[in-house]
């Protein structure tokens, strides 16, 4: 059992794509696969798939640029069970110049930094991925 398991599920992705893996799996939880939808919306995944055996995982098919260099760059946690950080509305970071996404956890669900503001809500800022 992990302390962070969203620190352990950017870990796999960024572990795979080092290795240029196709596919990572990764236990399963509510929270996860909020944030693997965002990151199919937003064209960081190519796709993904629940495996209903128990116990429950999501397997992620990593999208790959030419020369199998890797979409996603750059995977960052931020807020972490040790410390927490909130931001408001007005304070929702932009990153990498609107290139890259900040995922939050508001009270109207988890979503992106544009969705939050374009919502005008704030939230605990849970990763950058760019």
């Amino acid at each position: 059992m992990t302390t962070d398991p969203i620190a352990d599920m950017l870990t796999r992705i960024r572990n795979a794509l080092i290795a240029r893996q196709d596919w990572v799996v990764i236990p399963a939880s509510r929270l996860k696969m909020d944030i693997v939808k965002i990151l199919k919306a937003e064209g960081f995944v190519a796709d993904y798939h629940v495996e209903k055996t128990a116990p429950q995982t999501i397997r992620l098919q990593l999208r790959y640029g030419e020369r199998k260099q890797g979409i996603i760059t750059g995977l960052r946690r931020i807020s972490r069970p040790g410390l927490r950080v909130y931001r408001r509305c007005a304070d929702v970071p932009r990153i990498r110049g609107g290139m890259g996404v900040a995922i939050l956890s508001t009270s109207r669900g988890v979503m992106t930094d544009r969705d939050a503001r374009r919502a005008g809500v704030g939230g605990e800022v849970l990763c950058f991925i760019w």
